[in-house]
């Protein structure tokens, strides 16, 4: 009877990091869903349909949260007893939320531009419906504007390095913890077959 009880514990566990795994994979698909829409968004500047996927991603990521969360809470139910596997979860929705709020920092920065390329492109829109009369100056205003563009443009470069680097950081320690899981599931296996 004990040894019914353990395989069916081990096979319960097994069942829930496999639910975990696939969660991920609805994400992944999710990111890569959102990440096609911007780069569209960005060509097209179709508000409309991007807050829509905007939406539809939301809800996306909504769901797989509370499923992970779901799995933690059976994990660590007395009748499994794995707070060690449930604490790798934990770490792993931390990651998630920290590259979600990272993800969405860069969208807005990218759509936002560097300022240089935004302060040039309203010049060119100005110049295009008024003219330019060139009897206005073009003198020391505009090399201080320089100097305190390329620091806008420095700040921004820096921005965007910082939230791809934090993006990165969290996509590697996710990977790190699926990858236990993974192992987990395997060392489950053996030790099913072993009782067997």
């Amino acid at each position: 009877m004990a040894e019914t009880e353990k395989t069916s514990e081990i096979v319960g566990v097994q069942q829930l990091l496999r639910t975990f795994l696939d969660t991920q994979h609805r994400r992944a698909s999710a990111y890569s869903l959102w990440h096609k829409g911007f780069t569209e968004y960005m060509k097209a500047s179709s508000d409309d349909a991007f807050n829509k996927l905007c939406g539809q991603v939301t809800v996306e990521f909504s769901e797989c949260s509370k499923q992970v969360k779901d799995t933690i809470v059976r994990l660590k139910d007395a009748s499994l007893a794995r707070e060690d596997l449930a604490s790798v979860l934990e770490a792993v929705q931390i990651q998630e939320s920290r590259k979600l709020q990272m993800t969405s920092v860069l969208q807005v920065l990218r759509k936002a531009g560097k300022p240089s390329e935004r302060a040039s492109m309203a010049e060119h829109k100005h110049e295009s419906t008024k003219g330019c009369s060139h009897a206005c100056s073009h003198g020391s205003d505009d090399e201080i504007g320089g100097l305190e563009m390329a620091q806008l443009d420095a700040e921004f470069e820096a921005a965007v390095k910082e939230a791809t680097g934090a993006v990165q950081d969290a996509t590697l320690a996710i990977n790190e913890h699926m990858e236990e899981i993974r192992y987990e599931i395997e060392d489950l296996g053996e030790t099913q077959s072993e009782d067997a």
